[in-house]
């Protein structure tokens, strides 16, 4: 049983730094990721447990984290725990089904989009005879532009691969048979494509704490 975690490998994703799912009651962003480091570097030095990172995403996460005024030397922390490694584009296999899959999801998707367009279209001749004082300072037509980014953005991006940065992320837990570690519902879906182990990144802390928790109780007994 002890040495099952050594064997653990994590891909982490930035949105599992960033969800408010991992911080306690009493906690802001800055404490919660001081925590989560602290557990990553436990896990690393007491378990061998690694974690890796995608150059493309850990780049996202420090511009995120300066955006957020997380401190300088947290986030060099942060780095120095997890393992920046660029996924091996040219060796990785993918199965021919899951790229007839992800081409036929974005027919798909582009189909929808030009129904939510179409609907526009129309939404935005009928609303010309509404009157402006209803709408404040935007036109009806503005309304209906509104109503269509989001909706088209939903119908063309939610829960898909839309950038290839989740893409990284997916090849490199394939190279290194490791789990992927998101709160991304469309890296959630391609990951299960994929054939990868996942969990989302409000439990990973946890996790950590479970297999720190463990080994501290065989020490005990061993002693």
């Amino acid at each position: 049983m002890a040495e099952e975690p050594l064997k653990q490998r994590f891909v982490v994703d930035t949105s599992a730094f960033l969800t408010e799912e991992i911080r306690r009651e009493d906690e802001d962003l800055e404490a919660a990721l001081e925590r989560f480091v602290d557990l990553i570097a436990d896990a690393k030095l007491e378990l061998g447990i690694s974690c890796y990172m995608p150059p493309s995403i850990q780049e996202e996460l420090m511009r995120m984290l300066e955006s957020r005024n997380v401190s300088e030397e947290l986030r060099s922390r942060l780095n120095t725990w997890i393992i920046r490694k660029n996924p091996a584009h040219y060796e990785v296999m993918i199965p021919a089904e899951v790229v007839y899959e992800f081409v036929q999801e974005m027919s798909d998707r582009v189909d929808r989009g030009l129904r939510v367009s179409e609907r526009a279209v129309r939404d935005a001749q009928e609303a010309e005879a509404a009157d402006l004082d209803e709408h404040e300072y935007k036109t009806p037509t503005d309304e209906v532009i509104s109503d269509l980014r989001d909706k088209y953005r939903r119908a063309l991006r939610q829960g898909i691969l839309d950038s290839r940065e989740d893409f990284d992320l997916l090849v490199l837990a394939r190279e290194m048979n490791a789990g992927v570690v998101t709160e991304d519902a469309g890296i959630i879906n391609w990951a299960e494509e994929f054939g990868l182990r996942y969990m989302r990144g409000r439990e990973f802390p946890h996790l950590l704490e479970e297999y720190l928790a463990a080994a501290q109780r065989s020490n005990e007994r061993e002693e």
